[in-house]
């Protein structure tokens, strides 16, 4: 297919000013960018009228739920989610039933999400068997069958000693190690931050520190392997510190954050809202403040979703018993740009680096830029747009969000996935 976008404004990570040009996609590649392309033999024309062109949005961090938890969300009713977010990417977890710790489970999820096409799905596999922290997963062969990088999530590796194997096999794939960073014994029990608000409530809290001690571990893990590591759901400024002199003192750390957790504060659980139910907790306004501060200087690498759908039933429920979990694809621009932009924390530019540019890299996917002969994920954006986050907006089979009401900044207009247009907004 041949599609071309006229007039739009083209951000890039690395520029300080947007370049107003067309763009024309063949297949699924980018084969031309310039002021004036004629419209010969293209089956499409979107006109960008001078809004802002991305490179496809790339979350590093989804729960597909499928194989096992169809009734929460599919790859197909994910995907369709991710696009109406402005994701021409997305990583899936492994903490399926089965989890992704062997070839076939994550053959399965590549071949489910080839045939339901649109967006471009990357498995992430389980470190250790079944995810219970016990054996490593065979890494050779998942790495075979299409994993970009490894993790427990959902649950920390709490075996040192394993964990550090796992790092320098995961070092010889090439494949970076996503940790999920949380102290069960320390967290065992807790459904939201532990301090003044918990008490309040009446809640068992998780201290940050359940977070943090993880964190250091993990970093002085991967410094003495050598390995890349990637801490998981940033929440807390304690976190976000070690990151920053790990980082000053050269270890391959990179670290994401989401939208709830630079947003919310642990405030937001005051009126029992199973929906602010997450893991890691809604923390302090210190710790949002913290997480900005982080994104700011480069800290924080990227942004992702944590796309945590779960069934309405299960989410009505009392709070202690609920799942843990938020959906944030379709969600994510607008907080980003409501939150962090509006507020003078990122750029435009920086928008890109954080949602496509760096998640990109971390895991060697070759996409999150706008150039000849790039792949054709692109992502058309009306920054300026203010509308009311609503069910309707949903794609997910799931709704388990806060932001349902909330008024919001920035608007996916149209997501472009390997060349063919995967969604566009309605009209109005």
């Amino acid at each position: 297919m041949k599609l071309l976008i006229k007039q739009g404004k083209i951000v890039s990570h690395r520029a300080r000013r947007t370049e107003t040009a067309d763009i024309l996609v063949d297949q699924e590649r980018i084969v031309r960018i310039g002021k004036k392309i004629a419209a010969r033999d293209v089956q499409q024309v979107i006109d960008a009228q001078g809004l802002p062109v991305f490179p496809g949005f790339v979350d590093m961090h989804t729960h597909l739920r499928e194989p096992g938890y169809e009734y929460k969300e599919t790859i197909q009713s994910g995907c369709r989610a991710a696009a109406a977010g402005g994701f021409t990417s997305v990583c899936c977890m492994p903490n399926t039933n089965p989890p992704l710790d062997n070839q076939a489970a994550v053959e399965f999820v590549v071949r489910r999400a080839r045939e339901c096409g649109g967006v471009n799905v990357f498995p992430i596999g389980a470190i250790t068997r079944g995810r219970l922290g016990k054996e490593l997963s065979e890494i050779g062969d998942l790495k075979k069958s299409g994993v970009v990088g490894l993790s427990d999530d959902g649950s920390a590796v709490v075996n040192a000693e394993l964990l550090r194997r796992a790092m320098e096999y995961a070092s010889m794939f090439d494949l970076p190690i996503l940790c999920h960073c949380e102290d069960p014994d320390l967290a065992a029990g807790g459904v939201m931050h532990e301090g003044k608000i918990s008490t309040v409530l009446g809640l068992k809290g998780i201290p940050s520190i359940a977070e943090s001690i993880i964190v250091a571990r993990d970093i002085a893990l991967a410094a003495y392997t050598g390995a890349r590591v990637h801490i998981c759901h940033v929440s807390c400024a304690d976190s976000v510190d070690r990151i920053r002199r790990a980082k000053r003192q050269g270890v391959a750390v990179t670290a994401e954050c989401c939208p709830h957790h630079f947003t919310l504060t642990d405030e937001a659980v005051s009126g029992y809202d199973t929906a602010t139910k997450v893991n890691p907790p809604l923390r302090t306004r210190q710790d949002v403040e913290a997480i900005k501060k982080g994104l700011r200087d480069g800290t924080i690498d990227c942004i992702a979703t944590d796309h945590a759908p779960h069934a309405a039933v299960e989410k009505d429920a009392e709070y202690a018993n609920a799942p843990f979990g938020i959906i944030g694809l379709e969600t994510a621009f607008a907080l980003v740009i409501s939150e962090l932009v509006n507020q003078d924390v990122l750029t435009l530019a920086q928008v890109v680096e954080k949602m496509a540019w760096r998640p990109s890299e971390i895991l060697r996917l070759g996409r999150g830029s706008i150039s000849e002969g790039a792949p054709a994920d692109l992502t058309i954006v009306d920054p300026l747009q203010e509308w009311t986050i609503g069910r309707e907006h949903l794609f997910s089979k799931s709704a388990n969000t806060p932001f349902i009401g909330r008024k919001v900044r920035g608007k996916v207009l149209y997501t472009v996935a390997n060349g063919m247009p995967v969604f566009a907004a309605a009209a109005g």
